[in-house]
């Protein structure tokens, strides 16, 4: 009763903004702790003036507690609708609940949170496990179903981290001889993913690991780099896959220090500023909006390096 009644109050309030001519979108993102966010922020502004929607945009530093504080401040605002990319998966309710009750709907964006789908209206972005299962795919097949694998996590709690790694289980289990002996969170960053591979590179039971597997490209990036400072060749010495696709692990596919990106796609602004344009006109959006995603490995990188937006 409450999702229809919130549905009927949605409908107003945006139909009347849509009939003034002005749509106001409050954007609460995560921050800036990747290439890939950085391409998904950019996306998401160039199309608001394109689109000619007044953007109202906080960056949380990857607090939760920035971005709850964000969302508050667009419901006051009025905003007529929120995206979200958010930072961890729970702990969302208390908020969702009062933009619910606001009639203010919440659309979100590359990430899911562990909430009832009646607080939100659409999930825009990957089939995040899918991504993990592409990766973990690649891999076995590169490695004849054998391999010795250390693992970069996400965010711990972020959506990614959780599927990601769920994705790429699900595909170990058909391989005995494939095992993840050191898995811990690099935080998506690349100073991050450098720290503990520099940490496992002095482990005596180092020698034995021909596999990395990172959950996005930067932190394997910055694993590459400590693979090098060790005197490992990246690459060759052991087999590093990713997940993103952003231009810097095409560059390092070229350079042979990096052999498989599954990618992920950040310029969601077209699709997401759609959806809140249908919103407005009173049409029914879908649950979850999938983006697409491709896999790339060393043997296309140079082919495909010129046409990478971000």
């Amino acid at each position: 009763m409450k999702r229809m009644v919130a549905a009927v109050v949605l409908t107003v309030v945006l139909a009347q903004a849509a009939v003034a001519g002005e749509i106001t979108v409050g954007f609460a993102q995560i921050g800036a702790e990747s290439a890939w966010r950085t391409a998904e922020t950019i996306s998401i502004k160039d199309e608001a003036e394109k689109q000619g929607v007044t953007l109202i945009f906080s960056d949380a530093q990857q607090k939760q507690e920035n971005q709850i504080r964000a969302i508050r401040s667009f419901i006051a605002q009025g905003v007529d609708v929120i995206g979200l990319a958010p930072v961890v998966e729970s702990g969302w309710d208390p908020v969702l609940v009062e933009a619910r009750e606001a009639g203010t709907p919440v659309i979100l964006v590359d990430r899911k949170v562990n909430s009832d789908e009646s607080l939100y209206e659409c999930y825009l972005g990957p089939n995040v496990i899918e991504e993990g299962r592409n990766a973990a795919r690649w891999l076995a097949k590169r490695m004849n179903g054998k391999a010795t694998i250390v693992e970069l996590q996400g965010t711990v709690g972020a959506a990614p981290a959780i599927e990601r790694k769920q994705g790429f289980e699900d595909i170990l289990a058909e391989y005995p001889d494939m095992r993840i002996v050191k898995s811990q969170s690099g935080d998506f960053t690349r100073a991050k993913g450098k720290e503990v591979m520099e940490q496992w590179v002095k482990s005596p039971d180092f020698s034995s690991v021909d596999a990395v597997y990172a959950h996005n490209d930067d932190m394997a990036l910055g694993a590459i780099q400590a693979l090098e400072e060790s005197g490992f060749k990246p690459g060759k010495d052991i087999v590093i896959v990713s997940i993103d696709g952003v231009r810097d692990a095409f560059v390092a596919m070229t350079e042979g220090k990096l052999n498989c990106t599954v990618e992920c796609n950040p310029l969601l602004g077209p699709q997401f500023f759609s959806l809140v344009k249908r919103l407005a006109s009173g049409e029914s959006i879908p649950r979850w909006e999938e983006s697409h995603e491709g896999v790339f490995d060393e043997t296309v990188a140079a082919e495909v390096l010129p046409t990478r937006l971000y």
